[in-house]
């Protein structure tokens, strides 16, 4: 029983952008932009059902995504025939194709359902070039906010307990940048969407690699 429910396949539906992938869309493509080249190669982790990776491919990036739900993967391939998908867990190792092989890897809302965050970090380092850059968005969490949820009543559908398969943990500027200069990430900035300032709905943390 508990094998079944930990390999369950997450159910994509469509190819539509989420809501959340929506609002993050503008801030997500400034940053890439201000750290790739057209033509450069991104690795979307967590890719989903392919929409975010299709569009940021629509900026003349080359884009490779990689998702383990298999119905994530098959909608993906479906619809966006133009982007490379690979249905993988960000708990495997990548294949040696993908070693060193992107100048910017993205994690868009992935890292907070992970019981493992550090793999996701330590797969991004794997796949980016000598000079490569990582962008992680995640939900954002911070002191202010987390006392007006309290204060609210709105902890409990703020923390998802009720969403199978959600948030497991909760990262404030302070823990993400903790974890990324743990694994050896410098120049790490943050950048803030949705709401108002110190509300913010989500973080963007841009951090980069310098391997000899």
């Amino acid at each position: 029983m508990t094998s079944n429910i930990l390999n369950s396949d997450f159910q994509y539906q469509d190819n539509t952008l989420s809501h959340t992938s929506s609002y993050l869309a503008v801030s997500l493509l400034s940053m890439l932009a201000e750290q790739a080249h057209s033509g450069a190669r991104i690795l979307d982790l967590g890719c989903g059902n392919g929409s975010l990776s299709y569009l940021i491919s629509q900026q003349g990036y080359q884009v490779v995504g990689i998702e383990e739900s298999v119905s994530g993967v098959a909608i993906a391939r479906q619809n966006f025939p133009e982007v490379q998908f690979i249905q993988a867990s960000i708990y495997d190792q990548p294949k040696e194709n993908l070693l060193e092989a992107f100048d910017v890897v993205i994690a868009v809302e992935v890292i907070e359902h992970l019981f493992y965050p550090r793999e996701l970090v330590r797969l991004a380092r794997k796949c980016l070039k000598p000079e490569g850059h990582l962008i992680l968005t995640t939900p954002y969490h911070g002191y202010f906010k987390n006392l007006i949820l309290s204060l609210s009543g709105k902890m409990d559908g703020h923390h998802t307990v009720l969403w199978d398969g959600g948030h497991i943990k909760f990262f404030s500027v302070k823990t993400l940048k903790e974890l990324l200069q743990a694994e050896n990430y410098t120049n790490i900035h943050f950048k803030f969407a949705g709401r108002l300032p110190y509300l913010w709905k989500s973080m963007l943390c841009l951090a980069s690699v310098h391997k000899l």
